[in-house]
């Protein structure tokens, strides 16, 4: 595995556009302050593993599904809005390139992103790349597993903030 430490800017082309369904969305998780979950969406086993269990994470109480895409793409939006204004950010990224949690953590003020890498916790995969490689079930199994893992990590986040305070 070789790591680069070269950073890089990426131009992307603005748009006056926004996606109406993520309006009402953002608008309305902002007002319940729920916590954005977003995921790596990598084409590999590894991302899907890492999106099927965002998606699971994401129906428990007080959280809810972010989009990287509006995030990146359309920082105006209230999707992005939403996000860059949460008290925290979750992100599963796929495996240990931390696509995803190398890019939100330059987008959010430190500290408030909580970054967990499923590779990590399923050890699986790692000479696959199609998503079909691995049967349906098998992967809907893995990910519950890096989904209670995330899920329990932050009740143990939540619980020790609480002490804290």
């Amino acid at each position: 595995m070789t790591r680069s430490s070269r950073d890089f800017t990426l131009q992307v082309e603005g748009t006056a556009g926004k996606c109406p369904i993520g309006e009402i969305t953002g608008a309305r998780n902002m007002e319940e302050r729920s916590i954005p979950v977003m995921s790596c969406e990598g084409a590999c086993i590894r991302g899907e593993i890492a999106r099927l269990a965002a998606n699971i994470v994401a129906k428990e109480a007080g959280y809810r599904r972010g989009c990287y895409g509006e995030l990146f793409a359309v920082p105006g939006s209230a999707i992005a809005k939403w996000t860059q204004e949460a008290e925290n950010v979750v992100v599963i990224d796929g495996c240990f390139l931390n696509c995803h949690g190398r890019i939100v953590k330059n987008l959010l003020e430190e500290g408030r992103m909580i970054h967990f890498d499923a590779l990590s916790r399923h050890k699986k995969y790692s000479d696959l790349f199609d998503i079909d490689d691995v049967p349906e079930a098998e992967r809907k199994a893995v990910a519950r597993d890096v989904a209670d893992w995330v899920l329990a990590a932050l009740k143990e986040k939540t619980a020790s903030q609480q002490n804290a305070a």
